[in-house]
Order: C-alpha cells, then structure tokens, then sequence
C-alpha cells in the first residue's frame, strides 16, 4: 500500500471559498525584514504637471 491512499480518501471541507490566502507572510515587507514603507505621499507630490 503506497502512501496516498489515505489521503485519496480523505474528506476535505471545502466551505470557505479562500483556500489558499492572498498573500503569503513571506511575500511582504515584514517577510524581508524590512520595515512598511509608504511613500503615497512622497509619489503625489513629485508626479509630473502634465498629470495633473
């Protein structure tokens, strides 16, 4: 007997419809080791005249 029959035969519940998250830890700032850098501000502020 192989190793996958058991899981062949196991129920999973599939009530929430998010299976797998968004975003992993692993994929953000904190995951880095960096700190959250929000330069929102900074970009409005140096866009081009012809932008506005």
């Amino acid at each position: 007997m192989d190793g996958y029959a058991a899981d062949e035969e196991r129920e999973v519940p599939l009530d929430d419809e998010r299976v797998l998250p968004e975003q992993t830890r692993d994929d953000t700032d904190q995951g880095w080791g960096e700190r959250r850098a929000d330069n929102d501000e900074r970009l409005l502020d140096e866009r081009p005249p012809h932008w506005e």
